[in-house]
């Protein structure tokens, strides 16, 4: 008889993707649901994934707390109903507020909880509910703010990529330009629209180069006509749930640092220049990218000095081959055996011992 396990999620892409990935790696061998917030339903396959909706609220009003506490107390019950009704044995949350209630009525009916950690700093639920787990999902011992008493509930795999990532056939690509590609993520990046585009411009005037970027919906066309007024060669879209086929294009990539991304880029050998997000939580997206950069693989920069060094920094990558070269080298070398198959055994292995 196959295990039910539920998986947890919700709010932004950086939650919810990861939680996909869980769901693709256990669905053969588990009957899996997920259940996330309204927010985070938009980063679903619908046709793919069996869902549920738990919309927990933030809690970071004061003047509302009381009636937000109300909330979380009927939807604890709620989720009590949910993981009885179903029969759930195992849960799995992928971090965030989101998983409160959920976590919450796992503990009362004694469910058997894991966590999953994809940035380099503990999160605050995942820090929360630590003593609580069997175990904790990360990519690296060296999680920041992680308590050293319970490291052992750490389990290391390979960042969670897509398994059409690592079916991208790159080589196949033919390409007379270079493609920059600039991801905002999930959230999008208002710096990446404003104060890139004459940088751009200037580039253009001696190299090459093709833009692939996202941003906001509303932003598209204003984008697109900026840069044909320009004669650069561009494809601008929002969010896409067929972002393989256009990450694989890039030569590189101008990105904030949400792990999932960065692991997407990591796997396909793509070498980025992060801009971590500086209000991010804790600085995680500064450590997710710290972690590439301590290997060797991408460049960091400040969003402080954005508008001032970004220019210079394309320039000297697109004239400084082998140093460009040198980290496409290293990512291939750190990838080496990350392959769906041996993610996919170390998963299941940890998930079944228990």
């Amino acid at each position: 008889m196959q295990t039910n396990i539920l998986i947890t999620t919700g709010g932004s892409g950086g939650h919810v993707i990861p939680a996909t990935i869980l769901y693709d790696h256990l669905s053969k061998d588990a009957n899996v649901t997920i259940s996330t917030d309204i927010r985070g339903s938009r980063y679903l396959d619908k046709d793919n994934y069996k869902y549920n909706v738990i919309d927990t609220p933030k809690l970071q009003n004061i003047f509302f707390l009381p009636f937000k506490l109300i909330s979380i107390l009927f939807l604890t019950f709620k989720s009590f109903v949910l993981l009885k009704n179903k029969k759930i044995e195992k849960i799995i949350s992928t971090g965030g507020y989101m998983s409160l209630p959920l976590i919450l009525a796992a503990k009362l009916l004694n469910l058997k909880i894991y966590l999953l950690e994809p940035n380099m700093v503990l999160g605050r639920s995942n820090k929360y509910f630590l003593n609580s787990c069997v175990k904790i999902f990360c990519y690296s011992k060296q999680i920041k703010n992680f308590p050293n008493n319970l490291k052992s509930k750490i389990e290391i795999i390979k960042p969670l990529v897509r398994e059409n990532i690592y079916k991208l056939n790159l080589s196949s690509i033919n390409k007379d330009k270079f493609n920059l590609l600039i991801v905002g993520g999930s959230q999008g990046a208002s710096i990446f629209d404003k104060s890139l585009k004459n940088s751009i411009v200037n580039i253009s005037r001696k190299f090459s180069i093709k833009v692939i970027q996202q941003t906001d919906e509303k932003k598209i066309s204003g984008l697109k006509n900026f840069y044909f007024k320009n004669n650069i060669e561009n494809t601008i879209f929002s969010f896409d749930k067929n972002f393989a086929n256009i990450i694989k294009q890039a030569d590189l990539c101008l990105t904030r640092a949400g792990a999932s991304t960065l692991a997407e880029l990591s796997v396909l050998g793509i070498p980025f220049v992060a801009v971590p997000l500086p209000t991010a939580k804790d600085n995680h997206q500064f450590e997710n990218a710290n972690y590439y950069k301590n290997y060797d693989c991408c460049w960091i920069l400040e969003q402080k000095f954005f508008e001032e060094k970004i220019e210079e920094i394309l320039k000297d990558i697109l004239i400084n081959k082998s140093n460009y070269l040198k980290k496409k080298e290293n990512l291939k070398k750190l990838n080496y055996q990350n392959t769906w198959i041996n993610v996919n055994q170390k998963i299941l292995k940890s998930i079944n011992e228990n």
